[in-house]
């Protein structure tokens, strides 16, 4: 009997996923579900629920999002690689966008039939990225007839450098990668686990000084930027080799390698120097004001990384129209820059709006170059972006971007990578990382009810913000 009434239920299961699946093989509730697939802190949320009315204002069809994060870029990449995690957008870094077009994993964006659509309701945001960030990432490798462009739109970029306590470490020694060697320093210094950015920095320090000691280069001379070009490719046996020497050095004063909790310990200055990327540095050093801690952020003389983010749609895709209009509004003008606000990062969006939100005269002494960056559809920079008054963190000048360059994926060789970063880090923990580790989650709590508090004050200034912002929203 309880074998019948086994089979009954099957069949009522399987009858019902019959009824649930339309001829295309996806049920009608995914249908009209959107599956975004992000970092961690990196957009105003307010902005789901948005898009979610947006979207049904602009086509006439619901959707509801879905919205998941993730801290490292191998473990969403895995998750899309097996086929399992039907994402519909996805927010990889360069070199796994590179990555994900050679195993042929995304589908286009912006493609004639969607950009005619748009065009008609006049809602193309796309043409507000900027040209430089889309010359960037044409600099991708992709397959043979195949664009980046067509098939990622940038979201957020920026550089990776030494975040420092002003208190411990001037700006003149945090203007080298080898304050990251220096022994003072034991146990107050925290890296980034993210092992492509920290490979590719350290490689360049390394061939500076490998040029120096051969009378290649000078005694103060700098790697030219061609060059830290080329190194960005470099996954040779003798460079992971070289790279490896110099980061097992580091170790022995490193008190520990974080996803996240880098910039807390920072603030609460449990660590004086974190190497960590631009946003997260803003983050930290807005906080630190808060208390009294004066952090400041470089990018190293020697070279570096610039670093970008851009949306994807994945082969797995299932709604794959809702898609294209989440990353379209999401180069929205002022929905970049409520992005901005939530996360400290900065937008590829560079229009004339944009450039009058971030300037301000009030707070910055030195006027920076960011005509490279804000400029018109052809070609000529927008007004006043040649001397702009804003926070050369966020917004790196022209003489930083010739030191850096784009990170490229390493291919059949990443295996490499992972295992020489494997090594480095070991499964032996310095006393220092381990009483930092144990003071981190001690003080997690507490911690937490001071994040609701910074929380809170970070809102009234978005709210302020915004304000300044609201006669350009009604445009």
């Amino acid at each position: 009997m309880k074998r019948h009434i086994l089979n009954i239920g099957r069949l009522i299961v399987a009858l019902l996923a019959i009824v649930m699946v339309g001829c295309n093989g996806i049920s009608d509730e995914r249908a009209h579900t959107l599956k975004v697939y992000n970092w961690g802190d990196y957009i105003d949320e307010d902005l789901i629920a948005e898009f979610e009315e947006w979207y049904e204002e602009q086509t006439g069809e619901k959707v509801s999002i879905i919205y998941q994060t993730f801290d490292i870029n191998e473990v969403m990449l895995a998750k899309i690689e097996n086929g399992h995690a039907d994402f519909d957008v996805v927010c990889p870094s360069e070199y796994i966008i590179e990555r994900m077009m050679r195993n042929e994993l995304l589908q286009p964006i912006l493609t004639p039939e969607f950009e005619a659509e748009i065009n008609a309701k006049n809602i193309n945001y796309f043409s507000c990225v900027s040209p430089y960030i889309k010359e960037q990432f044409s600099l991708l490798e992709a397959p043979e007839g195949q664009n980046p462009n067509d098939y990622s739109v940038g979201y957020m970029w920026g550089t990776t450098g030494i975040l420092y306590n002003a208190k411990h470490v001037t700006e003149e020694e945090a203007m080298s990668w080898g304050l990251m060697f220096d022994k003072r320093l034991q146990d107050k210094i925290f890296v980034k686990d993210a092992f492509r950015d920290v490979y590719s920095p350290i490689l360049v320090y390394a061939k500076t000084l490998e040029k120096r000691a051969s009378g290649e280069l000078g005694e103060n001379e700098m790697l030219s930027q061609e060059t830290i070009r080329e190194l960005m490719y470099d996954s040779s046996d003798e460079s992971i080799a070289l790279v490896e020497s110099y980061l097992k050095r580091m170790k022995e004063l490193v008190a520990g390698w974080e996803a996240d909790f880098g910039k807390e310990m920072m603030t609460q200055e449990k660590a004086w120097i974190n190497l960590m990327w631009s946003g997260d540095a803003v983050w930290a050093i807005e906080e630190a004001q808060e208390v009294g801690v004066d952090l400041a952020y470089t990018v190293p003389e020697e070279g570096s990384v610039v670093w970008f983010d851009g949306w994807v749609i994945p082969k797995y895709a299932v709604n794959k129209r809702a898609a294209r209009y989440f990353i379209n509004f999401m180069c929205k003008p002022e929905n970049a820059i409520r992005n901005m606000d939530a996360t400290g990062y900065v937008s590829v969006v560079t229009t004339e709006e944009v450039l009058d939100y971030m300037s301000s005269e009030e707070d910055y002494d030195e006027a920076i170059d960011l005509s490279y960056l804000f400029v018109h559809a052809d070609g000529t920079p927008i007004e006043g972006s040649d001397s702009v008054f804003t926070d050369p963190v966020l917004y790196p000048c022209r003489s930083v971007i010739d030191r850096c360059a784009v990170m490229h994926d390493s291919g059949d060789r990443t295996d490499k990578m992972l295992e020489m970063w494997s090594r480095v880090k070991g499964d032996n923990l310095s006393t220092g990382m381990l009483v930092g580790i144990i003071v981190f989650f001690s003080a997690m709590l507490i911690w937490g009810i001071a994040r609701k508090i910074a929380a809170y004050r970070q809102h009234r200034k978005t709210m302020k913000r915004r304000h300044k912002y609201a006669k350009y929203s009604n445009r």
